[in-house]
């Protein structure tokens, strides 16, 4: 009997708060310095390959967070089992993100291992959670099959190197993004604001390590040189927060939550939140990673890769915006698609242009994009911002 109290105690505690727990976000401080350790290592070597390596290194580490995003969409995070688990995870979270820089060499076990650990146990709360639950456990079953091949193949390229390293890594990411995909989204339960904010703060975070990377790579003498670039990185952050959480992200979650809940709202949040916030993720990084050798070299023109991450870092955050509002509402943001392709039309000039200059075309795309979209939706933010501080209003009375 004591057995079996034990082992139903994380489906005994099912997640009933919408809000995203203090716990939670502990979780994905975790998270900065994984994405710390990406733009490092993409810095560390500035080729295709290099920069290859770094986006494969942040997609695996991706979907083990997306995962525990699912995972704490079902279960209450604080319950007792559930928190030492979560515990447990960070701390091997924590060593695959310190083997990040090696992990195409000497570390590419210890980074397997560790990441493979965090997938055990996403799985085995999951497992537990669905005891009560034929659907859910269905998709579990089809997650643990597909992530078990994920954590196989790494622990082979951590034996491998070269091309067939890259491709075995690549297939991993491939099973681990496929996965929920293939397994259908019948089964899968989640709490859609919950699910929403949780995403959306993750992004603060990755926008938070781009500030990180122009701290870390400012390592001249502060000059005015210096000065004027740190500006526009700030600048530039500041500017995909605003295109993210003025508006978009209020009209997103309310369609998200309004929609009955099932395989449709499951899709979306696969789709919309997992799929296409990694891709804003990953600008994010490449945006970091322009802007760390920006501060290194504010004065000389940029390489060829620091100004794909620069320029295509950004163009990417709108490109996954510009699907992320469509998959939403089925309607397309021609702004942000023709801002997308300003930026990389002019690409080619961050090649002979100073890194500051480059920096300020960036700059000066997304600040023109941002004061179309005020003049040209005025009455439509007002109204969305309104309603917003409404709602907030009626939930405050309702728990007061």
């Amino acid at each position: 009997m004591e057995a079996s109290s034990r082992s139903r105690l994380v489906t005994a505690r099912q997640r009933e708060e919408e809000r995203v727990t203090p716990l939670e976000l502990f979780f994905d401080l975790v998270f900065v310095l994984a994405l710390t350790q990406c733009t490092a290592l993409m810095a560390a070597n500035p080729t295709w390959e290099g920069l290859a390596q770094g986006l494969l290194v942040l997609g695996v580490l991706w979907w083990a967070w997306v995962g525990y995003a699912w995972l704490t969409s079902v279960v209450d995070p604080e319950a007792g089992t559930v928190r030492l688990a979560i515990f447990a995870a960070m701390a091997a979270f924590l060593v695959a993100s310190l083997a990040i820089p090696n992990a195409f060499g000497d570390d590419g076990l210890i980074f397997a291992a560790a990441y493979g650990f965090v997938r055990i146990a996403h799985i085995w709360l999951f497992t537990i959670a669905s005891r009560d639950d034929p659907g859910l456990r269905r998709s579990v079953v089809g997650l643990a099959a597909s992530t078990s091949l994920g954590v196989t193949l790494l622990l082979v390229a951590s034996a491998t190197d070269g091309a067939l390293q890259l491709v075995l890594w690549g297939a991993a990411l491939l099973l681990d993004a496929a996965g929920p995909y293939l397994i259908g989204a019948e089964g899968w339960r989640l709490m859609p604001a919950h699910f929403a904010e949780r995403h959306g703060l993750i992004l603060i975070i990755a926008l938070g390590e781009s500030i990180v990377a122009i701290g870390v790579g400012s390592n001249a003498v502060v000059g005015t040189g210096v000065i004027v670039a740190a500006v526009f990185g700030i600048a530039i952050a500041a500017a995909l927060w605003w295109i993210y959480f003025d508006v978009t992200v209020w009209v997103a979650e309310r369609q998200f939550t309004e929609m009955e809940a099932g395989r449709d709202q499951n899709e979306l949040g696969r789709d919309a939140y997992s799929y296409l916030h990694f891709a804003m993720v990953a600008g994010i990084v490449l945006l970091a990673l322009g802007a760390k050798k920006t501060l290194e070299h504010v004065g000389d023109d940029l390489k060829t890769i620091p100004a794909v991450a620069l320029v295509g870092g950004v163009a990417l955050y709108l490109l996954a915006l510009v699907a992320f509002r469509f998959r939403i509402r089925r309607t397309l943001s021609r702004t942000r698609l023709a801002s997308a392709i300003v930026l990389l039309a002019v690409l080619p000039l961050g090649l002979v242009l100073p890194a500051l200059a480059t920096v300020a075309i960036v700059f000066a795309v997304l600040l023109g994009l941002i004061a179309y979209e005020y003049v040209a939706y005025r009455e439509f933010r007002e109204r969305v911002r309104h309603e917003l501080a409404r709602d907030h209003r009626t939930e405050e009375g309702a728990t007061a």
